[in-house]
């Protein structure tokens, strides 16, 4: 009953059903930090690691992934293997490695939170869409600290132009953050946004306690400290659960360039009346985007947007064409000396 709360239903159940043998349990990652992990198990919250099989084979558990796990002991099981994800958030990983990392799995709703002070970032908020539109789960977006906001229908207004068909919630964390509550029963939701957008304190009033630790802003910039420092999952008390995650001062894109076009619907609408298919923007003749910058139709600092996340994109995916060539380079190189000492072809 415990992991029916949590979200395993029959689908799930389906799935640790082709691990069925002796000593296998369903489990959920309740807590990932730096390779130290805690899963809940039907008979409660668990130490946990993964099996060097699992390691080796570059596929590490996410917060809220289910997993097939072993106990060993009355407080610490193995991580066999990461059942099929239904949802996930993942990002590029910082650092010179260009791979993917998964921030939470399994997700049925995202709140976008940004904050109604100087935190306050359109553009910021569309590379988040941009993600969930990857994640295939719901989105939704949160304006919180709407007491520090002097001028809410502007901005209400400004993040409907760029999410036109999510739902867009002004809120504060401290005093009406039941208006989230309606969106959450049942469902495994997780927390976005950048430090200081007041997700603990978000996160602390769906839960009903003061689990998670918050912090002040600085007052010049209204950033914060990353008061959250591992990914959790946390049961909320009507059912479903709640992902926390640090706030992400370095959000690098992991998505399609179909997810680009699918958040910004009115460039690429206006894209496909170009006269030319291979139309750059520039300098064309009918050019249906130029045309509609002139006009005021399209908003210029959108359009910047959207070209400076399409070239971000676009740079990744030749980076993943080149380390694919690599790789496979490489596969061939070993093979071919392999061949070369075979005794077979040594006679």
């Amino acid at each position: 009953m415990f992991l029916q709360n949590l979200g395993a239903d029959e689908r799930v159940r389906h799935l640790i059903s082709s691990h069925a043998q002796p000593g296998i349990e369903l489990g959920r990652i309740c807590f990932a930090s730096h390779e130290q992990y805690r899963a809940f198990l039907e008979s409660g919250e668990y130490d946990a690691t993964p099996t060097g099989k699992m390691r080796w084979g570059d596929s590490l558990p996410a917060v809220g992934d289910w997993v097939a796990a072993r106990p060993v002991d009355r407080s610490f099981v193995l991580i066999e293997d990461v059942l099929p994800r239904r949802t996930q958030f993942s990002r590029a990983a910082v650092g010179r490695a260009l791979r993917e990392q998964v921030i939470a799995a399994n997700i049925d709703l995202s709140f976008i939170v940004c904050g109604l002070d100087h935190d306050f970032n359109l553009r910021r908020i569309e590379r988040y869409l941009v993600l969930a539109q990857e994640s295939r789960a719901e989105a939704i977006v949160v304006l919180n600290k709407m007491d520090l906001c002097a001028d809410l229908e502007r901005k209400l207004a400004q993040v409907r132009a760029v999410a036109p068909d999510l739902t867009v919630l002004s809120i504060s964390a401290r005093t009406s953050v039941n208006a989230l509550l309606p969106f959450t029963h049942n469902k495994t939701v997780a927390l976005l946004g950048s430090s200081g957008a007041g997700k603990s304190t978000i996160a602390n009033a769906l839960i009903g306690g003061r689990i998670q630790e918050t912090g002040g802003v600085r007052e010049h910039d209204s950033r914060g400290r990353h008061v959250t420092t591992g990914r959790m999952l946390i049961p909320l008390a009507d059912g479903g659960a709640l992902i926390d995650n640090p706030g992400m001062r370095e959000l690098q894109l992991w998505a399609s360039e179909s997810s680009l076009d699918d958040v910004f619907t009115d460039v690429s609408s206006i894209a496909q009346k170009c006269r030319f298919a291979d139309c750059t923007h520039t300098s064309e003749p009918r050019c249906a985007l130029l045309a509609a910058l002139e006009s005021g139709q399209l908003d210029a600092a959108r359009w910047k947007s959207y070209q400076k996340l399409d070239a971000e994109l676009k740079h990744q995916h030749r980076q993943q064409d080149k380390h694919a060539m690599l790789a496979q380079k490489k596969q061939w190189k070993a093979i071919h000396k392999a061949m070369r000492h075979h005794p077979k072809y040594t006679k």
